[in-house]
């Protein structure tokens, strides 16, 4: 990890060859659709990001829906189920 440190940032040199070298692999033509393509990436990413915390930020203020319209809890009706098979009589 401390070797990747001792690196830093390639200063105005080193982006100097770098260009050269995308400019020599890809081509001039190449070079604006693949920075279109890039663009058009991160726009969708962000989007969908975007999407996905206005969904969860929504969930989260949505009150907890429950059962008003059941007459008995769900508690009450476990522990009825159980005392009515204490009751039964046992073969």
């Amino acid at each position: 990890m401390n070797s990747l440190l001792a690196f830093g940032m390639p200063g105005g040199t080193e982006l100097i060859i770098i260009l050269v070298v995308v400019l020599l692999l890809f081509g001039a033509k190449k070079i604006p659709e693949l920075a279109k393509g890039l663009g058009t990436g991160i726009k969708e990413f962000k989007k969908a990001t975007t999407n996905i915390n206005d969904e969860i930020q929504h969930a989260m203020d949505e009150p907890v829906k429950t059962n008003s319209g059941s007459k008995e809890s769900p508690q009450k009706t476990a522990s009825t189920e159980e005392s009515k098979d204490d009751a039964s009589p046992k073969a």
